[in-house]
């Protein structure tokens, strides 16, 4: 593996808290590490071209607007990882040199590090077109640039848990790769749900589309509204 290294890239921008900060607009010092695949090859084509990744920076920082540098170099981080397949990870700082702290200070800065998780996903629908609906929430998920799907299991039928007086669900797996933290994961496999129709009525009940997250990574996680692997496992 070789860490690509780009030292204090320096960009006008307009990111801040302060209304002046925003409109008038400062200099940050931008710097970023990619971690690639070493390749035996020498062409430029197979690894990660930095003027590149410096000039998608750049544009980032000028196109965008926070009012956290933090926030900046996060969603910055995860873009670049987005943008550039080869990236395995990719950190970030941001430096800013005229910080508004009224005190004598080199700069402030905040860095942040993005990398790509394995997590797998339980699909399952009892309502329409199940098959139909299983592949439509599939393409959601590869649709979206912060996910990729990797491996799909075999649809199998099952009988309804809990409430009974149901249609037997289709249900299957998905393994993918995500840029997502575990609760934006949720938010957007949510969102998805929505999407396909999902309504909420009766609990354990008839639903076009259920998505549920049973592992990510290898973490654990036991939250009022996300459980790491999933409870039923």
């Amino acid at each position: 593996m070789t860490t690509i290294k780009i030292k204090d890239l320096e960009i006008f921008a307009n990111h801040g808290v302060l209304k002046e900060e925003n409109a008038l607009g400062q200099k940050f010092v931008v710097s970023i590490e990619l971690d690639v695949y070493t390749r035996a090859s020498d062409r430029l084509d197979e690894t990660i071209n930095y003027a590149e990744v410096c000039a998608f920076a750049e544009q980032f920082m000028r196109d965008n607007t926070f009012a956290l540098i933090e926030t900046a170099a996060a969603v910055l981080a995860r873009e670049i990882m987005a943008r550039f397949d080869g990236a395995l990870s990719v950190r970030t700082e941001i430096k800013k040199p005229w910080a508004p702290i009224r005190m004598n200070v080199a700069y402030v800065s905040a860095a942040t590090e993005q990398r790509r998780h394995r997590a797998y996903i339980a699909l399952g629908s009892n309502l329409g077109d199940r098959q139909r609906n299983l592949d439509e929430a599939l393409k959601r998920i590869e649709d979206d640039k912060f996910c990729r799907v990797a491996n799909v299991s075999d649809f199998i039928e099952t009988k309804p848990v809990g409430y009974e007086n149901q249609g037997d669900f289709l249900n299957g797996c998905a393994e993918i790769e995500t840029l997502y933290a575990p609760f934006e994961l949720l938010e957007f496999l949510n969102r998805c749900e929505n999407e396909g129709g999902r309504t909420r009525e009766i609990h354990w009940g008839p639903r076009t589309i259920d998505l549920d997250i049973i592992y990510y990574d290898d973490l654990t996680l036991d939250t009022e509204t996300l459980t790491i692997p999933h409870k039923e496992m």
